[in-house]
Parts: structure tokens; C-alpha cells; sequence
């Protein structure tokens, strides 16, 4: 099996797959929105991550009216949040950790942190 990032389909099959031309799928690479791999002949070849992302290019222009460069702000952002919530899940481990070091140091009340979607969730337990 292959893996989500593994680009392993042909651009007529991604096209006909998602009911769109070939040519639309050119496009959204020239507007720099996806980028499928390349074999050594050049043939273009998606991931179904990239499936994934033109699915939801597909889903702003067509069901919201997003135009391209709506649709690369969105992306964007969207990209940077990921990033910031991978980060605040490190940080939340390692503030865990670091309760965890301090309690066995010292046993007070020590949070417990759990997530909750995009937000931090603190309760404190009472001994």
C-alpha cells in the first residue's frame, strides 16, 4: 500500500477521478496551489494528500466562489495554523513534562492540560 504522500497517480487519472479537465489541474500548479511530483520523463504524478488539497481548492471555488488567489490566502493560512497548533503540542508535552519533573519535586496542585480542537484546556486537580 502506498503511503498518503506517495505520489503515485497519473494526471488523467486525477482528473477523472475528481470530474475535472487535466487543464484545471495545470493551472492550479501554475498558481503554484499544489505541487504533484515528477517522474524522470516529467509525467506529473499525485498523492492522495494532493487529491485531498485540490478537493478542497474544488470545494472554495466552487461551493464558496473563492477565486485562485483567495484560495492561495487560504491555503496559507490555513498551512500556518497547522503549524502553530503542532507547535503549541509540543509545548504542551513539554509543559507536561515539566509538571509532572515539579510535582515529584514538590506535590502541590499540578495542572493537568488536555486538548481540545484548536485551544488549551487547563484544569487543575484538587488533592
Amino acid at each position: 500500500m502506498y503511503s498518503y504522500d506517495e505520489p503515485v497517480y497519473l494526471i488523467s487519472v486525477v482528473a477523472r477521478i475528481l470530474n475535472i479537465h487535466p487543464q484545471t489541474l495545470r493551472q492550479y500548479e501554475r498558481e503554484g496551489l499544489i505541487e504533484p511530483g515528477r517522474t524522470m520523463g516529467k509525467m506529473r504524478l499525485y498523492s492522495q494528500k494532493d487529491i485531498d488539497q485540490i478537493k478542497t481548492i474544488l470545494r472554495l471555488t466552487r461551493d464558496l466562489g473563492v477565486n485562485l488567489a483567495g484560495v492561495d490566502i487560504i491555503l496559507r493560512l490555513k498551512n500556518k495554523l497547522d503549524e502553530l497548533e503542532n507547535e503549541i503540542e509540543e509545548l504542551r508535552i513539554e509543559n507536561q513534562k515539566l509538571a509532572t519533573q515539579q510535582q515529584a519535586r514538590e506535590p502541590t496542585k499540578a495542572p493537568t492540560i488536555s486538548r481540545k480542537s484548536s485551544y488549551e484546556l487547563i484544569i487543575f486537580k484538587e488533592n
